[in-house]
Parts: C-alpha cells; sequence; structure tokens
C-alpha cells in the first residue's frame, strides 16, 4: 500500500511539474522580428489596420516608461492593443463568458530582450479558445489566425509611421485610436 501511495504522489509531482513548466509556452507564444521595437510595433499597427475582420487598433501603452519615469532601468516595452467587435461582441453578449472580458482588447508585447534583439509576444488565442468550449474556441481560433496575419513583415516595403494614441479625453475615449473602439 505504500508503494501504491508513493507512486501516485510521485505521478501527481512529476504532472504537476510538467504543467507548469509547460503551460507558459502552450498560453503564449514569443517570436523574434527582424525590426527594431518601434518599427515592429509601426508595421503590426499597419497589419492589424489592412488585416479587415472589424479589426481597430485602441491603445499603444508604454509600460518602460512608467518604470523608467519612477527611477528604475529596463529594456523597451510597446503594448499594442486591438479589437474586434465581431469577435468581442458575441463574448461580451453572453452572461455565461462575459468574464472573458479580461482579455479585450486584444494585446500584442514588443520588446527588447538584453541579447538585443526585438522580440513579439502575445497571447496562443486558440489554445485559450478550447479551454471554454467549442463556441469560443471558433471566435478565438479566428482570432488567431488573424494575429498570425499581424506578424507577417514585407521588409521591402517601407516601415510605416507608428501610430500614437489620442490622449485620453481627446477622442472621446480613453486613447482610443478608431472610432468606437471595444
Amino acid at each position: 500500500m505504500i508503494k501504491l501511495f508513493t507512486g501516485f504522489m510521485a505521478g501527481l509531482v512529476l504532472v504537476f511539474s510538467l504543467v507548469y513548466n509547460l503551460f507558459g509556452g502552450l498560453m503564449f507564444k514569443e517570436t523574434p522580428s527582424p525590426f527594431g521595437v518601434e518599427e515592429t510595433v509601426a508595421r503590426i499597427q499597419q497589419n492589424i489596420q489592412n488585416v479587415g475582420n472589424g479589426w481597430a487598433l485602441v491603445g499603444l501603452r508604454d509600460p518602460a516608461k512608467a518604470v523608467q519615469n519612477d527611477g528604475g532601468n529596463v529594456l523597451p516595452v510597446m503594448l499594442i492593443e486591438a479589437c474586434s467587435t465581431n469577435y468581442s461582441g458575441p463574448i461580451l453578449k453572453n452572461d455565461k463568458v462575459r468574464f472573458l472580458s479580461l482579455l479585450i482588447p486584444c494585446k500584442v508585447s514588443v520588446y527588447k530582450k538584453n541579447d538585443g534583439k526585438t522580440y513579439i509576444g502575445t497571447m496562443n488565442a486558440a489554445f485559450l479558445g478550447r479551454l471554454f468550449g467549442s463556441d469560443i474556441g471558433e471566435i478565438m481560433s479566428h482570432v488567431s489566425a488573424d494575429q498570425a496575419k499581424f506578424l507577417l513583415f514585407d521588409a521591402s516595403k517601407p516601415a510605416p509611421a507608428i501610430v500614437r494614441p489620442a490622449p485620453p479625453g481627446a477622442s472621446g475615449g480613453a486613447g482610443a485610436t478608431a472610432a468606437g473602439g471595444c
């Protein structure tokens, strides 16, 4: 009986260890960028505006600046916020899954690491959607497909200008760059 219990506990520890170490890799994706932080941000913003499916830019945040203003020294990090009412609408209309509004707007993180390279961080929307059933899975699979399009870069084209959000209140929203936003 002790061997059975010990084996069971060892199995639990192994399973929890695997989940702990692999879960981050399942939930989030990190992609290297061939460009610097600002150019990567500008190219992603342009792709979001061009992908269709109701996507609009709703914000651009610079969390590194806040840390720097507090006296900290961190590498650049910018968060692009985008939303598609085509995808957010069904979630926001459904009481059972409205808590997923935490995921709205969709965020794309662009940051520099100590190796001097720029990276793009995204949530694995397709994986996350499958955790909440077939309806949400269907919506999030479309979000995932669009996210992949956000990260397609044509280096032969000149870099677009970065879209800086209007100050809060200037456009009727909290830094929204598109009418309505999400």
